[in-house]
């Protein structure tokens, strides 16, 4: 599902004001307040607008920052752009704003994946 075929009137409807503000309009959410915060169950994360695959729930840390945090994405499911000197991640398929990419996390990727929590939707296994 690319941007384009998205209509804006479709996901106002579908999405909380958060959760558009967020995906649509490259908002952020508070930290320390997105149910996925801490890690939790076990499972796949999926784009909130589109139901792409995004992270498994063994890519997930606690980074201690206020939001939920993963090494590495599953493999094509994000894009990467420029979003004034950070990295920006978006979903692949619609082009949803996810978060921003750090060079600065604690396993072997040395990546941490900042990621708003009203983005994602756990598909539990």
């Amino acid at each position: 599902m690319a941007k384009e075929n998205i209509k804006e009137e479709d996901l106002k409807l579908k999405l909380t004001k958060e959760q558009y503000h967020v995906l649509r309009e490259k908002g952020t959410e508070r930290p320390f307040t997105g149910k996925y915060v801490h890690r939790g169950d076990n499972g796949t994360y999926m784009c909130m607008v589109c139901d792409n695959p995004l992270f498994t729930s063994d890519a997930q840390f606690d980074s201690g920052t206020g939001w939920p945090s993963f090494d590495k994405t599953i493999e094509g499911s994000v894009k990467y752009q420029d979003d004034h000197g950070a990295t920006e991640i978006v979903c692949s398929k619609c082009n949803s704003h996810l978060g921003h990419v750090f060079n600065d996390g604690p396993t072997e990727t040395g990546k941490r994946y900042c990621i708003n929590s009203v983005c994602l939707d756990l598909k539990k296994k």
